[in-house]
């Protein structure tokens, strides 16, 4: 029996470095199955690490935590894309959060990929 397609928010953490012209780095991603796990990814992180940052990119952490957080819950119910950013020393650190259709993969079974997935090589590193 085919699995239905579900929604969902995809959230991804980037970092970039401020003091080089480089692509940002992804650094961490999660489905989220309904909004408040979504945001509560961004807010765990951040409490996480808020005793590491700035006191300028702690303050940024805080204020979204306190205040931003809600605004942030909203537009994720309207299924509307949200950022979240903290700059720390020369580090800008941004969580994005997307609303998305996850598909079922074909003949899946419980964690084993299906067949067809060893039929593709990865492309070497550049």
């Amino acid at each position: 029996m085919k699995e239905p397609s579900q929604r969902g928010f995809w959230c991804e953490c980037w970092t970039t470095d401020l003091t080089v012209q480089r692509q940002p780095a992804l650094l961490a991603s999660f489905d989220a199955y309904s909004a408040p796990q979504a945001d509560r990814w961004v807010a765990v992180t951040l409490r996480a690490i808020s005793p590491v940052l700035d006191a300028d990119a702690s303050d940024e952490a805080w204020e979204w935590l306190y205040e931003g957080r809600t605004e942030t819950r909203r537009a994720l119910l309207r299924a509307e894309p949200c950022t979240v950013s903290v700059t720390h020393a020369r580090t800008r650190i941004t969580w994005t959060i997307r609303p998305v259709l996850f598909l079922p993969l074909a003949h899946r079974q419980s964690s084993e990929l299906p067949t067809c997935s060893y039929d593709f090589t990865p492309r070497a590193a550049e």
